[in-house]
């Protein structure tokens, strides 16, 4: 057991089964030392766990957690491709897209809700670049999708 999947025990976080691609595309792609995660939703056992737009349907709170639980199914992934968490390095950037509602300008304190799960999770490893977007829609009416970029050993 690694130390990452301690911390999870701890936090008592089961990782899912990561989510399947909504499009054509795949989860993740290995380039040299990098691990590109494609965007995840905040789905849980299948299903958002919110919809609509933040600052409308979606309350700021709401969203925070739609970002944790959309980093948890980004973890997910990362463990399904390296086979468990040895060859992860650290998260270098991390993208969080945040479906907004006119007027609605807290994308940063959204994006928390992720940075703030890597943090805790992976600790100095889980520090990271990010940018925080807001845009007008997102798939399937989520309020939140977040992309990751992880260093690996290769």
């Amino acid at each position: 057991m690694t130390g990452v999947d301690k911390r999870l025990q701890e936090l008592d976080i089961k990782l899912p089964v990561p989510p399947d691609p909504l499009g054509a595309y795949v989860p993740a792609v290995r380039s040299g030392h990098l691990l590109y995660i494609s965007g995840q939703l905040p789905l849980r056992d299948g299903n958002l766990i919110f919809k609509g737009k933040v600052g409308d349907q979606v309350s700021e709170e709401e969203a925070y957690q739609s970002a944790r639980v959309a980093s948890i199914n980004a973890l997910a992934v990362i463990a399904k491709e390296l086979g468990g968490f040895d060859r992860l390095k650290q998260i270098v950037k991390l993208t969080g897209y945040i479906a907004s509602a006119q007027g609605f300008n807290a994308q940063a304190a959204v994006v928390n809700g992720a940075s703030d799960f890597f943090f805790e999770v992976l600790g100095d490893a889980g520090k990271h670049a990010r940018v925080a977007v807001g845009v007008s829609e997102l798939p399937a009416d989520s309020p939140v999708e977040i992309e990751v970029i992880a260093e690996i050993e290769v």
